[in-house]
């Protein structure tokens, strides 16, 4: 399979983004008109670095308002054309990129566009160059491949072939069938985006919220179906334009751009046509089972007043690692780690974010073929010395830097416990709480960081993406997401925000990078749950009055219930499936803090709660800070 990505989809300038688009390893680039003008050097100093990168330009874009010109303007469009041909012979670029036309004074008409394009296609075979025709969805005349691929039809020259743009086609809800009829040898380019389904006018959707295949809503393998049943086997390439691409580190985003066509063609396997040929041989997707343990990193202060929490939260200390400083909590089937050893990879995540989760180990079906599935993806492994018989646990790097292991119960893995731990002589045994599962780990991340790491969950865990939701917060908004299992094992929160004022970013702040912000943990009656934590000194999130006033005014709660939930500071949400009850610990140290859950069939998150303990909790802060 080979990939391009257009040099608009990044960061930086020319050179920059160059050496990122070869180190992510795409084999060829779009070079666009701007970033070359920008370029301090001339064209054959471009074709040098080009080539000295291993890479190849596949086309030079993009050459508007061509078709359909009036005179004297058409006139001046042809020789625009051949000082393009000449800046392309430096380059060393073949084919010209031609967008339909957009100019108020074009003439509309196939035959005449068909007309303009034969005659260019003779001028560029003369320069052994070919031109791609793309029909933009905005076109004053061609807005539909349709109509695009007509003009190609009738101008019927070798020079001349068809781009098609996957946004372009779903932006406009444009029916796929045709493509299937389009003749292989007539398609020059496919170009790939993705983008959210937005009800806005559809030059700002394009210029500002295309992503890469996988992080957006478009059913881009229906796209890719079509394509390949034409016999198209040819490159594949990246065109995006996406305000936090602009913003984000150009060599982080051309990678996860390489990933994206690695996930989008491992979905093509087994699938009829041409491009199924190309697929990617790499493990499915991991099938996750649930989260084997979330590891606490801490000194030795942090980590006796992490120990007498998660006492506080019922969980029983039974387990002490072999040779380091680390302690297994358990409770139900969740395993919590607290590491204060003084080396190694928990210490240095210690010291750069303080007290923190510094991993997450995953139960998934085959651990060594999700690592090898990572790897395929451009995840990035991460290997640290072990003790003399102890296991080495895969991982990969996580978000803000934090890891992500891998375990399976076919291999040793599914022993750790029993390989690398012992367990105390005299177990601690406290007020269990009820706790029974993690129902969910909310991440806090950059804004420019959150459609990557959707891109890493998706691609690597057989999960699903719930749509995005705006979440008010008391210092504005958070925008946030959810990946999760079919069943319910994994469920992961992602959250991002473009105000320096939210919680979430506060966080990021006070973190020093992006991380875990919140556990919840699932009880199966947490009226009872929460009172046991008040018995072992846990202090809960206290919820205004008002809103249980409100709560009773929008729902047929009976007065026994609303007091019930007022007096144990309890959230509610019900939808059409169940109720959802929530509760929060106070955070620690300013960083995380625990939730505590019920969900009865309930398929949500309390999303209508969101404003509230977002409002409560920043009243705790500020009162925090105030004491301090």
């Amino acid at each position: 399979m080979q990939t391009s990505i257009a040099t608009v989809s990044l960061s930086g300038g020319l050179a920059e983004k160059l050496e990122a688009i070869a180190a992510a390893g795409f084999a060829g680039v779009e070079i666009f008109e701007s970033d070359l003008l920008s370029f301090n050097g001339t064209p054959k100093d471009v074709a040098g670095m080009v080539a000295s990168l291993g890479l190849k330009i596949v086309t030079f874009q993009p050459f508007r308002d061509f078709a359909g010109m009036p005179e004297p303007q058409r006139s001046r469009t042809f020789a625009r054309a051949e000082r393009k041909f000449d800046l392309m012979g430096e380059l060393g670029c073949d084919l010209l990129m031609i967008c339909s036309n957009v100019a108020p004074d074009a003439l509309g008409g196939v035959d005449r566009a068909a007309a303009d394009f034969h005659e260019l296609g003779e001028r560029a075979r003369k320069r052994g160059i070919r031109v791609g025709f793309e029909a933009l969805a905005w076109g004053r005349h061609i807005s539909d491949y349709r109509d695009s691929w007509e003009v190609v039809r009738r101008a019927d020259h070798p020079a001349i072939g068809l781009t098609l743009d996957s946004f372009h086609i779903f932006s406009r809800k444009t029916n796929l069938k045709s493509i299937r009829s389009i003749p292989a040898d007539k398609i020059v380019l496919v170009q790939l985006a993705d983008a959210p389904w937005l009800d806005m006018d559809v030059i700002s959707w394009s210029r500002h919220f295309r992503c890469f295949p996988g992080q957006g809503d478009f059913p881009l393998t229906e796209f890719m179906d079509a394509v390949s049943a034409t016999g198209y086997s040819g490159l594949l390439s990246l065109e995006i334009f996406n305000d936090q691409f602009r913003a984000g580190s150009p060599r982080g985003v051309a990678v996860d751009g390489q990933r994206s066509l690695v996930y989008l063609m491992d979905q093509m396997r087994g699938r009829p046509g041409a491009l199924a040929k190309a697929a990617p041989q790499i493990p499915p997707r991991a099938q996750c089972l649930g989260i084997e343990f979330l590891e606490f990193a801490a000194d030795d202060r942090t980590a006796a007043e992490l120990a007498k929490l998660f006492a506080g939260l019922g969980f029983h200390k039974i387990g002490e690692h072999k040779s380091k400083a680390v302690t297994r909590w358990s409770q139900g089937a969740i395993n919590l780690v607290l590491n204060s050893d003084k080396d190694g990879f928990a210490h240095s995540h210690q010291l750069a974010h303080g007290p923190s989760v510094c991993a997450m180990c995953l139960k998934v079906d085959d651990a060594s073929a999700t690592l090898d599935r990572a790897e395929k993806l451009r995840d990035t492994p991460f290997r640290q010395a072990v003790g003399p018989g102890e296991l080495e646990i895969p991982a990969v790097r996580g978000l803000g830097g934090s890891l992500l292991y891998f375990v399976d119960p076919k291999s040793e893995l599914g022993r750790l416990w029993d390989i690398d731990f012992t367990t105390p002589k005299q177990p601690e045994r406290n007020g269990s709480a009820g706790l029974t599962t993690v129902d969910h780990v909310s991440q806090s991340m950059q804004y420019e960081e959150m459609l990557s790491w959707l891109l890493f969950y998706n691609s690597l865990l057989d999960v699903t993406k719930t749509p995005q939701l705006d979440v008010i917060d008391p210092g504005g908004i958070v925008r946030s997401q959810v990946v999760q299992t079919a069943g319910g094992t994994l469920r992961i929160a992602l959250n991002a925000s473009q105000s320096q004022r939210t919680l979430s970013s506060r966080f990021l702040t006070h973190y020093f990078g992006s991380g875990v912000q919140h556990i919840a943990f699932a009880t199966d009656d947490i009226v009872t749950t929460i009172k046991q934590l008040r018995v072992n000194g846990v202090k809960l999130l206290s919820i205004p009055e008002n809103y249980y006033d409100d709560l009773e005014a929008r729902t047929d709660l009976s007065a026994e219930r609303l007091e019930v939930l007022r007096a144990n500071d309890i959230l509610y949400d019900r939808d059409d499936a169940g109720e959802y009850l929530q509760a929060y610990t106070h955070s620690f140290e300013g960083l995380f803090f625990f939730e505590i859950v019920e969900r009865r069939a309930y398929k949500g998150f309390g999303a209508v709660n969101a404003s509230i303990r977002l409002a409560a909790q920043a009243r705790e802060m500020n009162l925090s800070d105030v004491q301090k």
